[in-house]
């Protein structure tokens, strides 16, 4: 579980690097954040997964406003 919980503060940490720049993520970026998130989805919990649905959502809308 440690190991999942790591994966879970990569993926917060990486959404959060996109959503709190002045300006647009690099695709990089983007493609990192996404990737954050589904390697902590694999054996995440309920309250987990639903914070990560959550991250997933700011990154689309973050790309929204490009």
């Amino acid at each position: 579980m440690q190991n999942n919980n790591n994966l879970f503060q990569q993926a917060k940490q990486a959404v959060s690097n996109i959503t709190n720049r002045n300006g647009q993520a690099r695709e990089e970026e983007v493609h990192q954040a996404r990737n954050a998130i589904n390697s902590a989805r694999a054996n995440a919990s309920q309250e987990e997964q639903q914070q990560l649905q959550q991250l997933q959502q700011q990154i689309e809308r973050h790309e929204g406003l490009k």
